[in-house]
């Protein structure tokens, strides 16, 4: 897999550019996402999105399977202005 150890301040970035996207507050998709709640994630995406999100963060392989791919790291470094 993929070196996704992110520092503070890029975890910050992207937390902020989801959070915009999902027209939620950062500090509640950070708890959510702390305790393990999508619900906040999941409930500004549509049902088809949502029941593949479900899919792939139940499944470990899969989830890094999705993460190692070049789309997904292109994805992460337009989310993060490439920092």
């Amino acid at each position: 897999m993929a070196d996704l150890n992110l520092n503070p301040k890029q975890m910050e970035q992207l937390l902020g550019v989801v959070s915009a996207k999902l027209g939620v507050a950062p500090e509640s998709l950070k708890k959510d996402l702390e305790q393990g709640k999508f619900d906040t994630a999941l409930k500004n995406m549509k049902p088809a999105e949502a029941a593949t999100f479900n899919k792939m963060v139940s499944n470990p392989k899969m989830l890094e399977q999705f993460m190692s791919t070049p789309q997904a790291q292109a994805l992460y470094q337009k989310l993060t202005g490439g920092k």
